[in-house]
């Protein structure tokens, strides 16, 4: 069986560990490095060592930030009575890609797993509720819409609803261009269940 040199399977080995790249994606990308110029490698491995030295959590809405609070929490124009609760930075981005929303935001920094051993005090549930009580009148609950994001939102929902801040879920359904024939059974109840009138 053919051997790759030491380095090079170290490389694989270590881009193999990133979620969603298996053996053979990793092969590639191992590769692909390799082959660019050494400027583009080397400028590959200072960004990757620059996220590490200089990002961390915004310490409001536990968003990624290289500035403490993060933009979004110190941007006055946006609505401060208005917070929506997301397991992760990326889901920040997906939403702000849109450019539709302009409250704040909430990281939980993943969803209640009990299998995977993650409960209420591994997530930023106590700091949002800390949150609660600076004039938030409604807080939107965007988890996935999993097992663990459901079980999440329900969790939060109970924990919130005695505060008297209205608490909402995003609505969950058909894609636009989807077909009825190819949607599971899950996504159509969600469908049939948050439908609008016209």
């Amino acid at each position: 069986m053919f051997k790759t040199s030491q380095s090079i399977s170290k490389l694989i080995d270590e881009l193999a560990k990133m979620p969603g790249i298996g053996p053979k994606s990793a092969r590639r990308l191992a590769f692909y490095i390799l082959k660019v110029s050494q400027d583009q490698a080397l400028s590959l491995a200072s960004a990757i060592k620059a996220v590490k030295e200089k990002v961390r959590h915004c310490s409001v809405c536990f968003n990624l930030t290289e500035e403490n609070p993060c933009i979004i929490c110190r941007n006055e124009t946006r609505d401060s009575t208005t917070i929506c609760v997301v397991e992760e930075p990326n889901d920040v981005l997906a939403l702000e890609k849109i450019g539709e929303y302009r409250g704040h935001y909430h990281v939980l920094g993943g969803a209640l797993s009990p299998l995977d051993g993650v409960g209420p005090d591994d997530l930023h549930i106590k700091e949002l509720l800390d949150r609660l009580s600076q004039g938030v009148k409604e807080v939107i609950l965007a988890t996935n819409p999993n097992v663990e994001g459901e079980a999440t939102a329900l969790y939060l929902m109970k924990l919130i609803k005695p505060l008297k801040v209205r608490v909402t879920r995003v609505a969950r359904g058909l894609p636009v261009g989807g077909d009825l024939e190819y949607a599971d059974q899950a996504t159509l109840t969600r469908a049939l269940e948050d439908r609008i009138e016209l």
